[in-house]
């Protein structure tokens, strides 16, 4: 029976010419493009290239072996995210442990059953698509994210992040050879939270602010554009009012009456409610309070 899955790329790598035509064959019949490698320094090569979605993966390979294969992949914030499933025939648990440990999602023992292989892939290949899906609705919200292990060296990061750490010029190789040295003060502080880095470069700034230490320890980082627009000027932008009507909202949502913002502002509070007149049209609210949840809405999300 025919399972088909979908026109996903698969990276099979194994070093057996018989493995790798019946894997195909199977893979092809279920409508999947197929690309092959006979040894792991390839298929970093290939993976690199042409992005697969799944890759399967021999253990035992001559020169480098699918372990040393997999942690290269791993090591590699644009393919770290990719499944992959080790196929071999070794059976000790200690051989799947380790298969798990350099970051496999999945072991099968060969010889491989093809309806087995493809049922297990589609279960890896929605779990990878709803990941995906979480990554760009953060970065659709504006939350550029990325984990870091214990050693300061990126474990997963969104596209928008590496785009905001581009901005800046830091590219993989900085990624991998300077940022871990600039971690470890956070890394040995307990107050993680209140601690950020800044980065600067060609007029661009960048924060990296550590928001949690997880069990595992890996830390859960934000990227904020330190550039930004902060206040009044940033709600003065987002929701194309006048300046004055920016200054006087970003006081509603600070909790400031209307003489406090007067004396604040230099105005008479008679003017000041002037503004707030002409300002829920705007918003398409009818009071304070909603216009100062607006602006929160707004401030929350740029933070």
């Amino acid at each position: 029976m025919n399972m088909k899955i979908s026109n996903d790329i698969v990276l099979v790598v194994d070093d057996s010419p018989d493995a790798l035509s019946l894997i195909n064959d199977a893979l092809e019949d279920a409508g999947m493009d197929v690309l092959v490698a006979l040894e792991g320094k390839q298929a970093l090569t290939i993976a690199k290239r042409i992005r697969p979605d799944i890759i399967l993966l021999d253990a035992i390979m001559p020169t480098m072996d699918g372990f040393e294969t997999c942690e290269n992949l791993k090591a590699d914030p644009l393919l770290a995210d990719i499944p992959v499933i080790f196929m071999t025939g070794l059976t000790d648990t200690c051989d799947v442990v380790r298969g798990l440990d350099v970051g496999g999602v999945d072991y099968l023992t060969k010889p491989i059953n093809p309806s087995e292989l493809l049922a297990r892939m589609r279960v890896h290949l929605k779990n990878a698509r709803q990941t995906s899906n979480v990554q760009n609705a953060l970065d659709s919200s504006g939350q550029y994210l990325m984990t870091l292990n214990y050693t300061g060296s990126v474990l997963w990061g969104s596209p928008q992040a590496y785009a905001q750490l581009a901005k800046v010029g830091m590219d993989e190789a900085w990624l991998k050879e300077t940022l871990p040295g600039r971690l470890i003060p956070l890394l040995a502080d307990p107050g993680l939270s209140q601690n950020n880095i800044r980065l600067e470069k060609d007029g661009h700034c960048l924060e990296l602010k550590v928001l949690s230490l997880q069990e595992n320890n890996q830390l859960l980082v934000r990227l904020i554009d330190g550039n930004r627009l902060a206040g009044s000027a940033l709600l003065k932008e987002k929701l194309e009012i006048t300046e004055r009507e920016s200054e006087v909202l970003h006081w509603i949502a600070n909790g400031k009456t209307n003489r406090e913002i007067a004396e604040i502002l230099g105005m008479s509070p008679r003017t000041v409610n002037k503004h707030l007149e002409q300002l829920f049209p705007k918003l398409g609210v009818e009071n304070r309070t909603a216009a100062a949840g607006v602006a929160l809405r707004i401030q929350a999300v740029e933070s």
